[in-house]
């Protein structure tokens, strides 16, 4: 995978997440959660270990019982089994004192904890609940995510902030004051997480809220009061284009601005679909600004009068799908590959010049055109197909490709553009 732009924010603190580096230049980490009960250790390992497959680099896991507790450590060692690598990070809500304390196998196994302020305990029994859990991340040496969100706010602060807000002689907004307090939530909770002893370059920290324009703002302040790491993702933001929308046009903004060391976009699933949907589109958010590179991607063109067959459409899905299916061999087997590109035009209109371009192209015949489909590589034609088994040729074409330049890690023609990303002032 290509690193993350030396003009991205190098002055935030660099936290390791097990193996994995977030923040201080660090390429930004895709990450992702299951939905599995984790008390179901078969069902669990399943899952993470396809969403890693797909390329996530985290894996959150939900803490919410003894029975869930007991099961992490067997969690982890299957996963290790099994050749899986991945940090795997708790979430926990109400009762995460006790099921750390309780379960020092969890406690071990996890690589990091998710520890939501709104949610630690109320009252008086806050700090100390708040206190345990980070003396438990100091005993095992394990980062932790201070994760406010919205939805779970501490309302004892809420209130305290909305009557110091009716005695300002010009008081915030309602929306202005709920972004404060969560920024301030999060910040007071890492300076009492560091009084406690944990060290700052052990803190992530987040502020997710549910609207894009209240991310932004909110995420632009918090990088400019704060050097943690920061974990960006739009929570609740739905199901299928809406979610999808919603969280690129987020992330987008604030990944341009260089801010946000890992991501998640947190989709609702369509029923039957694949969790690992959630890891393609953080993927391809980062891919397609240039600011990483994760498995070839294919460009295709949306199809005309001049496109009435859906062939060109069916063989751009059937090379993309074997593309990223590909990609977990490929990844080690074959460095650099991810750089790749690849595209399946329609037409002669831009077919040809776009078939140039990459690295490997195709231009099938449109309507009326000559049933031939020129085949050109690194910009150079090389062949051209013709028959019934055009897809099939076409893919060995790229299998070859492939072999012949990435076996030993060598390196594109030309890779990508990519898009200069503005340090946060």
């Amino acid at each position: 995978m290509t690193e993350w732009h030396s003009n991205i924010r190098q002055d935030t603190k660099r936290v390791m997440v097990g193996n994995v580096p977030v923040g201080a230049g660090s390429p930004v980490v895709v990450q992702s959660m299951t939905n599995t009960d984790t008390a179901d250790a078969s069902a669990t390992v399943a899952q993470v270990y396809e969403l890693w497959q797909a390329g996530s680099q985290l894996v959150r896991i939900t803490v919410n019982s003894v029975e869930a507790a007991a099961q992490v450590a067997n969690i982890r060692r299957q996963l290790d089994a099994l050749g899986c690598d991945v940090p795997l990070i708790g979430d926990f809500h109400f009762n995460g004192h006790k099921l750390l304390a309780q379960f020092p196998d969890c406690a071990q196994a996890l690589a990091k904890y998710r520890i939501n302020p709104g949610n630690v305990g109320k009252g008086s029994k806050r700090d100390e609940q708040f206190a345990a859990m980070i003396e438990i991340a100091i005993k095992y040496n394990k980062p932790v995510r201070i994760g406010v969100n919205w939805g779970s706010l501490d309302q004892a602060k809420m209130a305290r902030m909305m009557d110091e807000n009716a005695q300002r002689a010009v008081p915030l907004s309602a929306e202005a004051l709920m972004r404060e307090a969560l920024i301030q939530s999060a910040l007071e909770s890492a300076s009492q997480a560091e009084a406690l002893g944990l060290p700052g370059d052990y803190i992530i920290i987040s502020c997710k809220v549910s609207n894009v324009q209240d991310l932004v703002t909110v995420y632009r302040d918090l990088a400019a009061r704060s050097q943690y790491p920061l974990h960006l993702g739009l929570t609740e933001a739905g199901m299928g284009s809406k979610g999808i929308v919603a969280s690129t046009a987020a992330l987008a903004v604030l990944l341009q601005e260089g801010i946000g060391d890992t991501i998640r976009v947190s989709l609702t699933p369509e029923p039957g679909e694949s969790r690992t949907t959630e890891v393609v589109v953080a993927q391809e958010i980062l891919q397609t600004m240039g600011i990483r590179s994760f498995t070839p991607l294919v460009t295709a063109c949306p199809g005309c009068g001049r496109t009435t067959s859906t062939y060109f459409q069916e063989l751009a899905q059937k090379i993309q799908r074997y593309l990223r299916e590909q990609m977990p061999v490929w990844r080690s087997a074959y460095p650099g590959v991810e750089n790749m590109s690849v595209a399946v035009m329609g037409c002669v209109v831009n077919g040809p010049g776009e078939s140039k371009l990459a690295n490997i192209g195709i231009s099938l015949p449109g309507t009326g055109e000559v049933p031939v489909a020129p085949v050109f590589v690194d910009g150079a034609k090389t062949v051209t197909l013709k028959g019934d088994a055009i897809a099939e040729e076409f893919q060995a074409i790229v299998e070859d490709y492939v072999r012949t330049n990435y076996a030993d890690g060598g390196k594109l023609r030309s890779t990508p553009k990519t898009i200069p990303i503005q340090k946060v002032a």
